[in-house]
């Protein structure tokens, strides 16, 4: 579907205490300018104190006052609206922020009242427990620390309400409470609500009573009738109960709101037919963008450098493995929930069969009745892989396909998403480190890039299924950005040499874990140069995310230490050789960078840009992509392009602004030629480096791909690309041709990308 307010394009801004409503305020100017059609925001409800991302909300009736309230919202609004731009809003429905039970008034009226709280129903919680566990004390002998101040418990900054008396000792009043405080350890066992993922300080909300959804949704909702909205992002939709019936019933209460899902589809997953939804957030486009740009001929000798290295190669081994950790040791507690649901099977053969189902799920979730087979996939694959398990299968599947609206086909749908998101993303990703460029959200490490004729098959799929679907290569969740998954991509056209180098510097300077040591390696690369403390607070998250040698909540301080150390000394080290080897790649990773973002902004979608990234950003995973942006930088260089600017393309990454610049402007003002999708294929020796296509008979987009092997052969020479007669002008750089057999050494004179009109590029 296409909605009425549907955007030319996005710009995602990441708002904090520190750039706040007023702070976006001041740079819709630029955004309007530079080309923008809406301002994507992150959460702006009111959020955990000091939160820099904003999914920790605590109350949904307000806009975030450390943010500027309700005065900076509103100002914002009415500046995104005269510059012509829409507003998007990302909404979190699936939790809510625990962390500060004060600054969460339905938290805390739950913590005071318990059952008969107004809210008690709001949170997924298992009132079948007498008390709410709440896992925040350092052992159980901690309960001694307690402490009473006023009519609150207090535990060192943690602040509860009291019911009732204050009479007698701490712990006899907290003996007396609603909630239970325990030992934080017993959180993955033992937990008495649904949370998200492993997070203990975040509790699951039930949106799917219509009176919770009403008190979620009902101020953004406000912000939506009232024309300061215009589109709606949904975070994590997989948690939800019945996400079918919540994007169903969000549509029904903003039915001309542009509406896009944090919807993970796995290679040649589709979305449900019934989602009244304008589409996802964009991971599919991501990875079919970075896939036709990645060359085949390096899978080998990189994975031979992984074998070499002591890496696992096998993918499907290591996932299965990961998986098992995560249902095994971290999400006992929702396992144990759901196979106590399943009737007439043993204890332990329950928990097993719901584990082994979880564990076997190729996508994040089934969506039944309506989309069965990832479910029967899933059944198959634990039924093969534990027969002696097939009884209690065969009852779980009967017994959710007879009631898939009950709660055991709920519950097992909603966290089997949890159990692929954190055993892949969360810790496969961090294992398989073969080559790290695929590890991303949406994608799948073993699956070596498509061609292009595969590129082109589903770009026009998505142009006639999902046109107002949004796409992406950088946002808050990669792992890496777009440009330093671009550079890294020539490692594959180099492997050889790469393959090479990595295993001397393995020797002078490795990590004393395989998985972690392969993956510094290629970030060093990717995201030089990068100080020291970045490298080492995203290796040190690597290392804890891979669970392997430390964990976040098991420690090995002594190789945390020498992982900590590692970036100072490998610059000491090898700085030089690492800066030459960096020195060689970079143009062809600046090639890279300018043709996956002119395949993006001029495809089928509505592209967004993640703040910063109109320039060269060599970030990597959160919170280092949350970093400040020099928006004074980029104004001058916009001034600077309407005079008349072309610059090269060169370390200040100006010629990728031009490019964003040009194309998002084309997109908001002439949205007429981007209204189809034709492949077109380009003719000659080096035609297998060119990927082009139409989007209307007057919109032609070329790309380079493989650069490093373009360059081996000796460039373009004859190569060609058909066009209809008339004269065509490049937007980028206002280059002209005359149609007909075009060389493309002519078209990709000045970048390796070009947006082509004919006629009056005006």
């Amino acid at each position: 579907m296409t909605s009425r307010s549907t955007p030319s394009s996005t710009y995602r801004l990441q708002l904090r205490p520190e750039f706040g409503f007023r702070d976006a305020e001041r740079v819709v100017g630029y955004l309007e300018a530079l080309g923008v059609g809406a301002v994507y925001l992150s959460p702006v409800l009111d959020a955990t104190p000091g939160s820099t991302h904003g999914y920790d909300v605590t109350d949904p009736t307000k806009a975030r006052p450390e943010l500027g309230g309700e005065e900076g919202r509103l100002a914002l609004a009415g500046a995104a609206r005269a510059g012509g731009m829409g507003l998007v809003v990302d909404i979190v429905p699936n939790h809510m922020s625990v962390e500060v039970p004060l600054a969460n008034p339905w938290w805390w009226s739950v913590l005071l009242d318990g059952a008969e709280s107004p809210f008690a129903h709001h949170f997924d919680i298992d009132w079948s427990r007498e008390r709410i566990l709440v896992p925040v004390l350092g052992s159980a002998e901690d309960v001694a620390a307690l402490a009473v101040e006023g009519d609150e418990l207090v535990y060192y900054d943690h602040r509860f309400p009291i019911s009732g008396s204050t009479e007698g000792t701490p712990q006899e009043v907290h003996d007396r409470q609603h909630y239970e405080l325990v030992d934080w350890h017993r959180g993955n066992t033992e937990l008495s609500y649904r949370r998200f993922f492993d997070v203990t300080t975040l509790a699951a909300v039930t949106v799917e009573r219509p009176d919770v959804f009403d008190d979620v949704h009902r101020e953004v909702l406000r912000w939506v009738a009232d024309g300061d909205v215009t589109g709606l992002r949904v975070d994590h939709p997989d948690g939800l109960a019945d996400p079918t019936a919540y994007v169903q019933r969000l549509r029904e209460a903003a039915p001309d709101a542009w509406i896009v899902i944090e919807k993970i589809l796995h290679p040649g997953e589709r979305l449900p037919g019934s989602w009244p939804v304008d589409g996802t957030t964009g991971y599919d486009a991501l990875g079919e963008v970075s896939g036709v740009l990645l060359d085949p001929a390096g899978e080998t000798v990189l994975t031979q450098l992984a074998e070499r290295l002591g890496v696992p190669t096998d993918y499907a081994a290591v996932e299965e493995q990961a998986r098992r950790l995560i249902t095994d040791s971290i999400l006992v507690a929702e396992v144990r929930r759901i196979a106590g649901l399943l009737r007439d099977v043993e204890v332990d053969a329950a928990r097993e069969a719901v584990a082994e189902t979880m564990i076997a799920f190729g996508v994040y979730r089934s969506y039944l009745p309506e989309v069965g087979d990832e479910w029967s996939r899933a059944i198959d694959r634990a039924t093969a892989r534990r027969p002696d398990l097939s009884g209690a299968l065969a009852a779980l599947d009967e017994q959710v396909r007879g009631n898939p609206d009950g709660e055991l086909a709920t519950r097992i749908q909603q966290t089997s998403g949890m159990v692929v998101a954190k055993g892949t993303e969360d810790t496969t990703f961090y294992r398989f480190t073969r080559f790290a460029a695929l590890n991303e959200v949406g994608g799948s490490p073993d699956r070596w890039g498509i061609d292009v004729e595969d590129f082109h098959r589903l770009a026009a799929a998505r142009d006639a299924d999902a046109p107002a679907t949004m796409t992406t290569l950088t946002t808050h969740d990669t792992k890496r950005s777009e440009d330093t998954r671009a550079r890294m991509a020539v490692l594959a056209e180099v492997a050889d040499e790469f393959a090479e180098l990595v295993t001397g510097w393995h020797d002078r300077c490795g990590i004393d874990e395989p998985s972690l040591d392969l993956l510094a390696w290629q970030t060093l690369v990717g995201a030089w140069p990068i100080s020291d403390e970045r490298l080492s607070d995203y290796l040190l998250k690597a290392a804890k995310e891979s669970k392997l040698r430390t964990t976040w909540t098991e420690p090995d301080e002594d190789f945390e230490q020498a992982v900590a150390a590692w970036p100072a000394r490998v610059r000491a080290e090898l700085g030089d050789e690492v800066q030459a080897f960096v020195d060689r790649i970079t143009p062809a990773g600046w090639s890279n960078s300018l043709s996956a973002k002119l395949l993006q902004l001029a495809g089928p979608g509505v592209p967004d840009v993640y703040q910063g990234t109109e320039l060269w950003d060599f970030s990597l995973v959160d919170p280092d992509n949350r970093r400040a942006v020099d928006y004074d930088l980029r104004r001058e260089l916009l001034d600077r392009f309407g005079e008349g600017l072309v610059p090269d393309l060169d370390l200040s990454g100006a010629a990728k602004m031009l490019l964003v610049h040009r194309v998002l402007t084309l997109r908001r003002d002439r949205p007429e030629l981007f209204a189809g999708y034709t492949p077109l294929r380009a003719s000659g020796p080096a035609a297998e480096h060119a990927i082009a296509f139409a989007r209307s008979a007057d919109l032609v987009a070329v790309a380079t791909r493989l650069p490093i092997g373009l360059e081996r052969r000796g460039g373009w020479d004859t190569t060609s690309l058909s066009l209809p007669e008339g004269r065509w002008t490049d937007v980028i750089t206002g280059t002209e041709v005359d149609g007909g057999e075009v060389a493309v050494a002519d078209v990709l004179a000045r970048y390796p990308a070009a947006l082509l009109v004919k006629g009056d590029a005006s």
